[in-house]
């Protein structure tokens, strides 16, 4: 039962973000600019308001008790709408937010698509934090978005949710991966050899959500050869260094991996839709200055192919 004596502030809900994220009351106390004391008895306060322990002991270090696994969400949504009534967007100075921001994204993002969007976030918002976290089978991103423990996910379904926003980032092609030495550089495959070779291919990594090739294969009713499947794409490239293994990967990816390992690029025989990158998010945060300014940030990001600014 919540103590009524010690009314929950906006100063407690930051204090108690920080706290679960970081899990340790001297980072927090490091991170919220207090002594640890000072942080110490906030924690106290916390825990009397909600009568609940909130962090424990566990092993290797504190741990959420349940009651603070469902009060973490809560509290990141009520700061950032928060943050959406108190600062008027044409006010907002990214140079002094201090918010953490986190984007969870398949790991066939390349770093170097990132670099300029991590060049700009560092040299306009130098006191913000920036999470990463990788998407898979088992992660609700649409949960996540919805009660903010996610600002954007970053993919390329072919059909992505139709209750998200949408901004699309670029446009890229299909093409083969394939060791240099492989016999489809010297004799370009026909559909059925395509089909027939033994591919290297991705595993799914979002509920319900089937990549724009098997999507493709699906429709025109084609199958083929699913000879080695990885859950780590940027481990593909390396699979495929004298192998007679195939990948069939967007161009930009296929570019970065032919530079750097023995690799070949061929196009390939069955013509794929062109796929887009995107960016999408929750509704309720559509409107936020921070979270505007992050989408824009991020609308920055490039890669080969035509980059299309638009929201939906």
């Amino acid at each position: 039962m919540r103590n009524p004596q010690n009314p929950l502030s906006a100063f407690h809900l930051n204090v108690l973000t920080v706290l679960f994220e970081e899990r340790n009351v001297t980072r927090a106390a490091r991170r919220l600019r207090l002594s640890q004391p000072a942080t110490s008895l906030v924690l106290k306060q916390l825990r009397e308001m909600f009568g609940d322990p909130l962090l424990v002991r566990g092993q290797g270090g504190m741990v959420l008790t349940e009651r603070a696994r469902v009060l973490q969400g809560m509290a990141a949504k009520v700061l950032e709408e928060l943050d959406g009534l108190l600062v008027d967007p044409e006010d907002f100075d990214p140079s002094s937010t201090q918010q953490t921001f986190t984007i969870a994204l398949p790991d066939q993002i390349l770093p170097l698509t990132l670099s300029s969007v991590m060049q700009e976030f560092r040299r306009r918002a130098p006191l913000a934090r920036l999470t990463m976290r990788a998407l898979g089978p088992d992660f609700d991103f649409e949960g996540a978005l919805a009660n903010g423990t996610v600002d954007l996910v970053i993919s390329n379904w072919p059909a992505p949710p139709p209750s998200l926003r949408r901004s699309i980032l670029f446009e890229d092609e299909f093409v083969c991966l394939v060791d240099r030495n492989h016999h489809f550089t010297r004799h370009p495959p026909s559909a059925d050899a395509y089909l027939a070779a033994d591919h290297v291919v991705p595993a799914d990594y979002a509920i319900a959500h089937r990549g724009v090739v098997e999507t493709h294969l699906s429709v025109i009713r084609a199958v083929r050869e699913r000879r080695v499947v990885s859950a780590y794409f940027s481990m593909a490239p390396y699979l495929l260094v004298d192998t007679d293994l195939v990948f069939t990967v967007t161009r930009h990816f296929a570019e970065h991996f032919a530079n750097i390992l023995p690799l070949a690029i061929i196009p390939s025989p069955i013509v794929y839709p062109s796929i887009q990158f995107y960016q999408l998010w929750h509704e309720r945060m559509h409107h936020a200055p921070t979270h505007r300014w992050f989408r824009q940030v991020i609308g920055r990001m490039r890669a080969t192919g035509m980059r299309i600014p638009r929201e939906d």
